[in-house]
């Protein structure tokens, strides 16, 4: 939980789980007087009868049901059976809830797991990390395709056709909570927290893999790098991710542990931009097919 020096709570429901502010508290936030910063703001959850609907939760569903529909109709118009990726849903949600989990506990916020001890680790609803969601999901998507013996390749375009605004969308979750706050700045895209104008990379990760969504779906419409449009999203967003990351808050108190002086998430990210990379030479150094040889029959010798 990130506490701001005005002392509004912020929620973080992508490193943690999502908790009810307060409206009053828009009263303490700190006016910044420019009117070109993006405001401060805080939604109110949606009451379904007892239980209390948080913006994240809303955002992040809406994000998993486009990028499953997308990946069924991104099968059924390229003529490949639907059924994989169909039932590869249900394993995409428990497998990146888990990897989002441990992720969190191990690597983002260690102390949480030695202040509640082995138990932490079975709440998964405390504590997500979108990286960690990113890697189960890619560790269930290989177990999954393996075990069915269905090659993956077939499907990869598609994975990505629907990964990149899915994940956008539920990005917007994380910018609808502001609970990726980032350094203080001047910048026009800042967001007017309450100690100050800050980075909000919530916003930043949306804006990126929304572009990165306009880029594939131009690349699929003009049938360019067809079968390489997953390394396309892995390099572009393993690029901006690494840089992004280095304007992430480390003066507040809940700011995320770094390793070497980077996040969990850069660690991640270099190995996206390895693997984007490598799949995009790979394409590059393969041999042009050549026309195939005719070879002539020698004529029949002569008496």
């Amino acid at each position: 939980m990130v506490h701001g020096s005005a002392g509004l709570r912020l929620p973080d429901p992508c490193s943690q789980a999502p908790e009810l502010l307060n409206l009053d508290a828009l009263t303490r936030v700190k006016s910044t007087g420019d009117l070109r910063l993006i405001p401060y703001f805080v939604i109110p959850p949606l009451r379904i009868g007892p239980i209390d609907v948080q913006p994240f939760g809303i955002l992040a569903a809406a994000g998993v049901w486009l990028a499953s529909a997308l990946l069924v109709r991104g099968a059924r118009r390229r003529g490949l059976d639907e059924a994989p990726v169909r039932d590869f849903s249900a394993w995409a949600v428990v497998a990146g809830v888990i990897g989002g989990h441990l992720v969190h506990l191990l690597f983002y916020h260690p102390e949480e797991l030695r202040q509640g001890g082995v138990l932490q680790l079975l709440r998964v609803w405390d504590g997500l990390s979108s990286t960690g969601g990113v890697l189960g999901g890619i560790l269930a998507a290989a177990i999954f395709f393996g075990a069915r013996r269905v090659p993956f390749s077939r499907y990869a375009d598609v994975f990505a056709l629907a990964v990149a605004p899915g994940w956008a969308v539920a990005r917007l979750g994380c910018f609808s909570v502001h609970d990726h706050p980032g350094r203080l700045t001047s910048f026009p895209l800042a967001v007017a927290f309450p100690d100050g104008a800050r980075h909000d990379l919530g916003l930043y990760d949306a804006l990126v893999l929304f572009a990165l969504t306009g880029l594939l779906y131009a690349l699929e419409h003009r049938r360019t790098l067809q079968g390489k449009l997953l390394p396309v999203l892995a390099l572009g967003y393993g690029t901006a991710r690494f840089f992004l990351d280095f304007l992430r808050s480390t003066d507040l108190p809940y700011s995320v542990a770094r390793y070497l002086g980077l996040t969990p998430a850069q660690f991640a990210a270099i190995v996206l931009i390895a693997y984007g990379v490598a799949r995009l030479a790979r394409r590059a150094r393969a041999p042009k097919p050549t026309s195939p040889v005719t070879v002539e029959r020698p004529s029949a010798a002569q008496p």
